[in-house]
């Protein structure tokens, strides 16, 4: 009796605990800052152990040795290049074949998770993703991990965030410091991971998410120091200086890697429809089958690239060997992706745009022996350029470049060959390659910018119910008998089927004008709007610009675009009100104020 009483009473403590330590969570984001520390420790630890899983299935199933990395070994087995990634591609097209049969719905990445679901994070959905991803880089198919890395990182910190009942902007942040953590992790790069969140993952810089990131950030990439090593660490030695007269020879290479950037990405819907008329469960079959017969030409185009990025940085190499790498290189990403295999462009961004660098020096050297770039500088920027071409984020891709090298000069005319990247890739195509595949699926949204509020403020939830409808024979009299002035801005007019035929405000049914001729006139005669309504899917943006466009004070809200019942009313007052309310909400999310 005792025992249970005392067990009670433990359970009563704890619970008291829990709630005091959540209301402490969500009165300020300092105390966000112990937890962010936990979330990127773990997080640290978590993409240590992918690397060197996946490490250590390139050494099983290639017989690499343990110090060489995959793409950087001189051959492969041929017999490993073709069967390696087609059993992995078998594994993971019958997941994908038993994914379907079951109805369940594709995974959510942090980046649709923070835009449009407030940061919720299916953990079950993260562990499949990226034991998909370790699955796809180790059986050699040519994608990078940090997909999986992000996933994972970013799945831990919703988890975490829900756990702790955080707010909908405090959850964001946390699956934030999460993606930081586990990019810093990979790059031992804490700055850059910070940035990554910032730009890409929460989609603002934000005064009251700095330190929570850039904490989380740096537990990430001090565990993975602390247990090895950075997977994707690169030691850049000491670059040349940067003239002045070199700055537009690098701006024309960030233009030509914006092109490329934007081709990689258009590119990756026709190479999906290569295999849409395979069964679901053999697309990743054929697509290894096809990167295998690559890499038996040349390894680099195995997993990330990373090794090859390494050893193609300080070797010499012909111009038609670099063209063949960065061809085969991209084709191989492209046909991994859209055969099935799981994983990131975010690697083998910066080991193509690398290539592109050395080409574009290797070329302008032999058209202009005179004016001579820096190989390696070239290789910075075209590194940076294409990163931000495809993946996003200028002050991410800049700032990997300062850690690498650094080196102020080399970073400074990097940062400008990102903007113009950033910049000519925005005007010209508006996507990254992780929303434009987002946008292919029939999202609509261009970045991580918290939207989930305003799809989720519908007419629906903003109308009211209380209609005052009026069948369209009835007179002036009689309607200003039954509803009186004040009462509601207006009424609604149906016809005997009980559909919306127009609406009338109040203020014009009490004309005096009318007074004389009120028993004679039916209402039918004052109607307006008969053809403009809204529908309850609606959100509250699109109502607005119905209100702007047909210059309403009210609109009728019907069941649906092929249906004139009428559900409900909305005044454009009201829904402005709330639009303002929830942007101003949002603003001082973005400003670090308490919500």
């Amino acid at each position: 009796m005792f025992a249970r009483i005392r067990h009670i009473a433990d359970r009563k403590g704890s619970n008291r605990v829990m709630v005091r330590l959540r209301a402490l969570l969500r009165s300020n984001e300092f105390y966000l800052i112990p937890l962010a520390l936990v979330i990127g420790t773990l997080t640290g630890a978590i993409v240590t152990l992918m690397a060197e899983i996946a490490q250590i299935a390139h050494m099983v199933i290639y017989g690499i040795p343990v110090d060489v990395r995959l793409s950087a070994h001189a051959r492969v087995s041929p017999w490993a290049a073709l069967s390696a990634p087609a059993l992995g591609g078998l594994a993971l097209g019958i997941m994908e074949w038993w994914r379907r049969r079951l109805k369940i719905s594709n995974a959510v990445d942090p980046i649709e998770a923070n835009a449009l679901r407030g940061g919720n994070l299916s953990m079950r959905d993260s562990m499949v993703v990226s034991s998909q991803t370790l699955i796809s880089n180790g059986c050699g198919a040519s994608v990078g991990l940090e997909a999986g890395y992000t996933q994972i990182g970013s799945g831990i910190a919703s988890l975490f965030g829900k756990f702790f009942n955080l707010r909908r902007n405090d959850l964001r942040l946390i699956v934030g410091c999460g993606a930081a953590a586990a990019i810093a992790a990979a790059f031992g790069a804490p700055i850059t991971g910070a940035f990554y969140a910032c730009e890409l993952i929460v989609g603002v810089y934000s005064v009251g998410s700095a330190a929570p990131i850039l904490a989380a950030s740096l537990a990430g990439a001090l565990t993975a120091q602390w247990l090895g090593g950075a997977p994707y660490s690169i030691e850049i030695p000491k670059v040349s200086a940067v003239g002045v007269e070199q700055y537009l020879a690098l701006i024309g290479l960030a233009l030509i890697t914006s092109g490329v950037g934007i081709a990689v990405m258009r590119s990756s819907s026709m190479f999906e429809r290569l295999f849409v008329w395979l069964p679901v469960w053999l697309r990743p079959v054929i697509g290894g089958l096809i990167v295998g017969s690559f890499a038996i030409v040349t390894p680099q185009v195995l997993a990330a690239g990373h090794g090859a990025m390494v050893l193609d940085l300080f070797h010499d190499m012909t111009i038609g060997l670099i063209a063949i790498i960065i061809a085969l290189k991209v084709t191989a990403c492209l046909i991994s992706l859209a055969s099935g295999f799981r994983g990131g462009l975010f690697f083998a961004s910066l080991f193509v745009g690398s290539l592109i660098g050395k080409f574009f020096a290797a070329v302008l050297l032999l058209i202009s022996p005179e004016f001579v770039i820096d190989p390696l500088v070239a290789m910075l920027t075209g590194m940076a350029t294409l990163g931000v071409a495809i993946v996003g984020g200028p002050l991410t891709m800049s700032f990997l470049v300062l850690e690498m090298t650094r080196n102020v000069d080399v970073t400074a005319v990097v940062l400008a060959g990102c903007i113009v990247t950033s910049i000519c890739v925005r005007f010209m195509f508006g996507h990254s390659f992780s929303t434009w595949r987002l946008h292919l699926r029939g999202e609509t949204i261009r970045s991580a910018n918290d939207v989930g509020w305003l799809r989720n403020l519908t007419v629906e939830r903003l109308m009211r119910s209380d209609v005052g409808k009026v069948p369209s024979t009835t007179t002036i009299a009689a309607v200003r008998s039954e509803f009186a002035l004040g009462s509601r801005p207006g009424i609604v007019i149906v016809n005997n089927a009980d559909e919306y035929v127009g609406l009338v405000l109040l203020p014009d049914l009490f004309s005096s004008d009318l007074d004389t001729i009120a028993d004679d006139i039916q209402v039918i005669e004052l109607a307006r709007l008969t053809e403009i309504v809204l529908i309850p899917e609606m959100n509250v943006k699109s109502a607005m610009a119905v209100f702007d466009e047909a210059e309403a004070e009210m609109l009728a809200v019907v069941d649906s675009t092929d249906s004139r019942k009428v559900v409900g009313f909305l005044t454009e007052t009201f829904a402005r009100r709330r639009y303002v309310e929830e942007i101003d909400k949002a603003t001082r999310g973005v400003l670090g104020a308490l919500s």
